[in-house]
């Protein structure tokens, strides 16, 4: 009997590359491999990249570096890169680190089992087209197996937007959206193996215009309709927006569809218009705050996140409090804020620079304020009942972890019988990160 050869994959970034992980996986199972958690056992290791962080490159190749023991005990061992680096670097990683012998885009991960057995045959194995086939076609259906009750489901790819800072456009394409039948096909399929919560994704996800079964294109709210009609699929969310594709249809679902989450991360990145017409962001502050008041208006107890890139090339002192008064007025729940940091190929990173010092203060003083919003906003919880969704068990006998719409973490003394399960939640106390419950329904009877 042939031993199955065995898997580890790490991945990097975003929640779409870990939707893409699991797709690897998947492929590569059906050509005879087991995942391990471990990569000394591993037969093939894949490092799924992101090319968003500063140096981001560099780290994989460090990564690499750290490899080598492996491939020095195990020869028979291969290594694989995939993921956005793979796209942007290509043949450069095979010229520059031996030890790879595989590298792959994020748009020809159908065709990884190919990949793998020719590196198995000893040849170095490129495939970083933009293939004229749908790679969720060529990946085929999800394996049967039950799983956790929340899951990511990518429905776009690519972005048309070309901001000045990002390379996504150049490592994901153009945007293109998957059609409606198959992203209900899988929906379904994992709401029958457990799921009840599904996020979808893209790097534009609100540009979504699917094919419907007409032929006629379907907006992201149209199929947020669709999805709520699943029996058991009892959450959704999606992620992440463009301030400039948030159509009226799609700020109407959030007041009409109670399946979709009262929770929206919606970038802005500054609050300078000098600055988000450097950046090519095609809207101005005013739009962006006018666009919050809406959502608000259809949605009141919605908590909005969002991204900050501070010391984007020509940002001086008036662009950066500008940006503070936008945090000011939005009040965000959650938000995720960095240094400008260049990337190779994008516009930005041919402009004057702001030095690291003044990025690094900067950065402070929003984080700074952005984290008193968000601790403001678990404060507010406090009192409130809330829908919990139970993940997993907590770190005490007895509780369990869960999120709630809002999809802040909630801890919570209740039985196994809850995993799962949502249950309403009084919310108790609140931490910067965390909140505290207690269940507001009898302990006895899940569900």
């Amino acid at each position: 009997m042939t031993m199955s050869r065995k898997l580890h994959i790490k991945t990097y970034g975003c929640q779409m590359n870990v939707y893409d992980s699991e797709r690897m996986a998947e492929a590569l199972t059906a050509a005879g491999y087991v995942a391990t958690d471990t990569p000394e056992d591993a037969d093939l290791i894949l490092l799924n990249t992101c090319h968003i962080r500063e140096k981001a490159a560099e780290k994989v190749y460090s990564e690499l570096g750290r490899l080598k023991p492996f491939k020095a005990a195990n020869p028979d061992l291969k290594i694989g890169v995939a993921g956005c680096v793979a796209q942007a670097e290509g043949a450069e990683i095979l010229a520059r680190q031996p030890l790879v012998d595989l590298v792959v885009g994020p748009q020809s991960y159908h065709r990884l089992p190919e990949l793998e057995a020719r590196a198995r045959a000893g040849e170095k194995a490129l495939d970083t087209d933009f293939p004229e086939e749908d790679k969720f076609d060529r990946l085929g259906g999800r394996p049967k197996a039950q799983r956790g009750p929340t899951a990511f489901l990518t429905v776009q790819e690519g972005c048309d937007k070309f901001c000045a800072f990002c390379v996504v456009p150049y490592t994901r394409g153009a945007e293109a959206s998957r059609p409606v039948a198959r992203v209900l096909e899988e929906a379904r399929g994992l709401v029958d193996r457990g799921v009840v919560e599904i996020t979808l994704l893209g790097q534009n996800v609100n540009a979504y215009h699917g094919a419907g079964p007409d032929g006629g294109a379907v907006s992201l709210a149209g199929l947020i309709g669709d999805l709520a009609k699943i029996d058991g699929l009892e959450r959704i969310r999606y992620t992440t927006s463009h301030p400039n594709d948030m159509a009226d249809d799609l700020i109407a679902a959030h007041a009409e569809v109670p399946e979709l989450m009262p929770y929206l991360h919606l970038p802005v990145q500054s609050g300078s218009d000098r600055i988000l017409k450097a950046m090519n962001r095609q809207h101005t502050a005013d739009d962006y705050l006018r666009l919050i008041e809406r959502i608000r208006a259809a949605r009141p107890d919605i908590l909005i996140s969002g991204d900050f890139i501070v010391g984007f090339p020509g940002e001086t002192d008036a662009d950066f409090e500008a940006t503070l008064a936008l945090v000011r007025e939005v009040r965000y729940g959650q938000c995720y804020s960095f240094k400008y940091s260049p990337r190779p190929g994008t516009p930005a990173a041919e402009r004057d620079q702001v030095p690291e010092e003044v990025r690094a203060e900067r950065l402070s003083r929003l984080q700074a304020l952005l984290q008193a919003q968000q601790e403001a906003a678990q404060q507010a919880m406090v009192g409130r009942q809330v829908g919990v969704l139970f993940e997993k068990a907590g770190r005490l006998p007895g509780q369990l972890v869960g999120k709630s719409d809002h999809l802040q973490a909630v801890h919570v003394e209740a039985g196994e019988d809850w995993l799962g399960r949502i249950a309403p939640v009084e919310i108790t106390a609140a931490a910067p990160n965390s909140l505290a419950g207690r269940l507001a329904v009898a302990t006895d009877q899940p569900g």
